[in-house]
């Protein structure tokens, strides 16, 4: 049942700032009958999406009560939208969850999520639009850590929590106490796939890499870490993000006589280096940081991607009953399998909830909350509580996974993949 909403304008309110209702606005919505769930379809102001989940119940118990929301911003278009419409998918199964349970304290919870194209000239934007409604009590995003790291300093001025759930960049955190990640630290990820390289007995690495700040950094912590496990970095290049062709950069590697290839990318582009890399002809094992696992992943790299070896913090074939749990429903609700976006976005609400659930539903008592709690239940850690010094997940793991057959799958031992 399709139900078209129509607000009448109104005065300015001061707890809306940002989105002042000074002329009429159109949301449009889906709502089952019943036993459904209620959410956003789409919005007719440019990059706003505002939703609201939940069982019928939960939000006829929340009827009449302000809602809690939460400032979402991120990727909807552009070169990384895929992963805006991978993270709704995830929040939209925790609103289902948390509304069905009652919401924050009996006041439903709602998003909304504005388009930056992590273009951080437009998260600086947004932020302030954020700081300045009241309704928002902490953001979430945005995908790329110089994105975030661009508009953390409006945020921490305006205390106001900035949660970079997908930020690795080491130095996202330190912007001050309100800027908090459950994101793998790029300290602890690098390391931990020159383990995987070290263990697949690989000696000699060359690697490609995103000519970012991200990137950069990823490089320089990687080439460490495979130092100091015995190994020697035989060569790394450059790339832009808008770059298309990387045949000089694959040659000089090549020359330079690799046992493997190293990837610091996102999907879109380690795919396309992918294959290109084996277009020409260098067959060796591709080892790459867990940014490049998604569907798109395998489906715009087709057959070249066969054999890529990474580490990610959530893998939807993982036995432990949380995580299975989460993929049933998921599948339920969307159809398909998750990937570690999907359990990432979920994750953060399902957390951010709890939060609010014991701490209280303010800016601050989210802040102060975060270093406090403990225990939260998680796909893709287990269990979360925070080191209060970093803001970051404390004793994170990942899993080791390969494409196998054109999918993704556990990692098991074994010789190690060429082509």
């Amino acid at each position: 049942m399709l139900i078209k909403i129509q607000e009448p304008a109104r005065p300015p309110d001061s707890r809306t700032s940002g989105y002042d209702h000074a002329e009429t606005r159109e949301l449009f919505m889906i709502a089952w009958v019943g036993r459904s769930r209620l959410s956003v379809l789409a919005a007719s102001l440019a990059g706003l999406v505002l939703i609201a989940c939940g069982a019928p119940r939960a939000l006829a118990q929340g009827a009449g009560k302000e809602p809690v929301v939460i400032g979402v911003t991120g990727p909807l278009t552009g070169q990384y939208a895929q992963y805006g419409a991978q993270w709704k998918k995830g929040f939209d199964l925790a609103l289902d969850e948390i509304n069905a349970t009652g919401g924050i304290n009996g006041r439903p919870l709602q998003y909304v999520f504005e388009d930056s194209q992590s273009d951080p000239r437009q998260t600086v934007a947004i932020a302030r639009k954020f700081v300045a409604d009241e309704r928002i009590v902490v953001e979430v995003g945005d995908f790329s850590s110089a994105a975030s790291m661009a508009a953390s300093p409006i945020y921490q001025a305006a205390g106001l929590v900035q949660f970079g759930f997908s930020n690795s960049h080491p130095d996202f955190t330190k912007g001050g106490d309100y800027i908090w990640s459950n994101a793998v630290n790029q300290k602890d990820e690098m390391p931990l796939l020159a383990d995987f390289v070290r263990d697949l007995g690989l000696k000699r690495v060359a690697v490609l890499f995103i000519n970012s700040d991200w990137g950069r950094t990823a490089k320089d912590l990687l080439v460490e870490a495979v130092a100091q496990r015995g190994g020697t970095i035989v060569g790394a290049e450059g790339y832009l993000a808008d770059e298309k062709d990387f045949r000089s950069a694959i040659v000089r590697l090549r020359n330079a006589n690799p046992d493997s290839i190293a990837l610091i990318s996102y999907y879109p582009d380690g795919a396309q280096l992918t294959r290109q890399i084996r277009q020409a002809g260098v067959i060796q094992p591709i080892v790459a940081g867990g940014s490049i696992y998604s569907p798109k992943f395998l489906e715009l790299g087709g057959e070249a991607v066969n054999g890529v070896l990474t580490t990610v913090p959530f893998f939807p074939e993982d036995p432990r009953p949380i995580v299975q749990t989460f993929v049933k429903g998921f599948i339920a609700k969307h159809g398909a399998e998750p990937d570690a976006y999907n359990g990432r976005a979920y994750d953060t609400f399902i957390l951010l909830a709890s939060v609010m659930r014991q701490f209280g539903a303010d800016r601050k008592a989210i802040k102060d909350g975060l270093g406090k709690i403990k225990d939260v239940p998680s796909v893709v850690y287990g269990t979360v509580a925070f080191d209060t010094e970093t803001r970051r997940v404390a004793n994170p793991h990942v899993s080791r996974i390969m494409v196998k057959g054109g999918k993704w799958a556990a990692w098991t031992g074994g010789n190690v993949p060429t082509r």
